[in-house]
C-alpha cells in the first residue's frame, strides 16, 4: 500500500497528455496527467473516461457542446462518445478509467511525445 499526493505527482510529470498510474481500485486505474493546448478528437469504445481537474482549466469538447472544468470539477465522458480535451493554460488532473489512454488512438498529439511542447502561435 502506497500513499500518493496527486498534486505532487501531477507536478512531477515531464510529458503533456501522458498518464501516470498511481493506484488501481476495483478494476479502475487512478492516473494523473497534465495537458496544455489540445489533444485530437477521439473516443474510447471500451471505457468511460472520468476527469477530476486539480489545477488550471480544462475544456472537454464534445460534438454536442463543450464542458468547461474548473479546479475541483469532475466530469465523465461516456464510453463511445467523441471528445477532445483542450487546456487553454497548463492543467493538471486525475483520470479514472480501466486502461491507459495516452497514446495516438487516445488523442495524444504528436508534439507531446518525448516531452515536447505545442508550437507557439504568433497570434497569441
Amino acid at each position: 500500500m502506497t500513499k500518493h499526493n496527486v498534486f505532487d505527482e501531477a507536478s512531477s510529470l515531464t510529458e503533456f497528455w501522458s498518464q501516470r498510474i498511481l493506484q488501481e481500485s476495483n478494476g479502475t486505474l487512478l492516473k494523473v496527467a497534465k495537458g496544455i493546448d489540445s489533444t485530437h478528437w477521439h473516443r474510447h469504445d471500451d471505457q468511460d473516461e472520468t476527469f477530476l481537474l486539480l489545477t488550471g482549466r480544462l475544456v472537454i469538447q464534445m460534438r454536442d457542446g463543450d464542458v468547461d472544468l474548473a479546479p475541483g470539477d469532475l466530469f465523465t465522458v461516456p464510453q463511445g462518445v467523441d471528445h477532445c480535451p483542450v487546456a487553454p493554460e497548463e492543467a493538471r488532473f486525475v483520470i479514472l478509467g480501466r486502461t491507459v489512454t495516452s497514446n495516438a488512438a487516445g488523442g495524444k498529439p504528436e508534439w507531446s511525445w518525448s516531452g515536447g511542447s505545442p508550437a507557439v502561435d504568433p497570434a497569441r
